[in-house]
């Protein structure tokens, strides 16, 4: 059985190593699983990924030393409305916006960067001026960019992977979503929540309650930290704790729609929890996304197609408007 809840109870693992190496058979019951986890809540992790510890480490270690710099350093990077990369600030956005939602910022600042290449041939302006913007990078800490990218690449790599893992649970051949995430248009966001000093105004979180836009998202908790929750199908907020050696995957607002509805995009929120009021909390989180021009059409029931980088832009502009 490849999906394991020894580690966290009743928060599926997903052995990705384990999947590689079966047969078929014993991918159809490992997909068979998937699939129940995503039609239940969208949350699992991921383990025996393969992505080694030193891409990982090297990144951590870069952006603690970015998160330390003056504010008037990191200042510098900030993007200009509109766009999506670079350094945006604590007070800049509220995640709940983009549900309609009307909150106070959320307390957190964040380094976002896109694809590191512009696909041959393309040149629609809306995909040149937003996914495919240049990422702006900091002089400091020495190596960030290249300790960003290699991440990147690991993630973009990963994502693919995961992607026929959904692929088998959804009862298609393993290479069905291959020809859509060949150039996709992901983006990478690395997050720090500072130590709060000060109390929190009314309604207002780490990160507001919210549903990621793409396909899926990876995410890396900083290990043993606390405050991710997910919303249950009973209706209640249920913590989700980092697993050693995995990362977090969720499903995202595309791949319900492209399900037909069938898989859930979960409500998600990072609160505070007492004991890490006065402790800052990072995570890296990567959104895959399929290629700018690629169709989602509802594999099963009703629904309209859309385009995924529009679509993309669309949720973008209304958290950040």
């Amino acid at each position: 059985m490849s999906l394991d809840d020894s580690a966290a109870p009743d928060f599926p693992i997903l052995d990705l190593g384990a999947f590689a190496a079966a047969d078929a058979a014993g991918r159809a019951a490992i997909g068979a699983e998937v699939d129940r986890t995503c039609r239940e809540t969208g949350f699992l992790a991921v383990g025996n990924h393969g992505v080694p510890e030193e891409v990982i480490a090297g990144l951590w270690s870069r952006l603690t030393t970015f998160f330390d710099l003056p504010p008037e350093e990191k200042q510098k990077l900030k993007p200009a409305p509109g766009d999506p990369y670079g350094y945006l600030g604590p007070g800049s956005e509220a995640l709940a916006k983009s549900r309609g939602e009307d909150t106070p910022p959320d307390l957190k600042e964040s380094f976002n960067g896109g694809p590191q290449a512009v696909p041959e041939g393309e040149t629609d302006p809306q995909a040149l001026a937003f996914c495919y913007a240049p990422t702006p990078w900091p002089e400091a800490p020495e190596g960030f960019r290249e300790a960003w990218t290699a991440y990147y690449a690991e993630m973009e790599a990963l994502a693919a992977r995961i992607m026929e893992v959904f692929a088998v649970a959804l009862d298609l051949p393993q290479d069905h979503f291959a020809d859509v995430i060949d150039a996709p248009v992901s983006g990478m966001r690395a997050l720090n929540y500072p130590a709060q000093e000060v109390a929190p105004e009314e309604g207002q979180l780490r990160a507001g309650a919210h549903t990621d836009y793409g396909s899926l998202t990876i995410l890396l908790p900083e290990p043993g930290s606390r405050g991710l929750e997910i919303l249950t199908p009973e209706g209640t907020w249920r913590g989700i704790p980092p697993v050693e050696g995995a990362f977090v995957i969720n499903i995202g607002d595309l791949m319900t729609l492209w399900t037909g509805g069938e898989w859930v995009s979960t409500l998600h929120r990072v609160v505070t929890p007492p004991e890490w009021a006065t402790r800052r909390r990072m995570s890296i989180a990567y959104f895959h996304q399929p290629n700018w021009h690629a169709e989602i059409r509802p594999l099963a029931g009703e629904g309209e197609p859309v385009l995924s980088g529009p679509y993309l832009m669309g949720k973008f502009n209304a958290a950040n408007s």
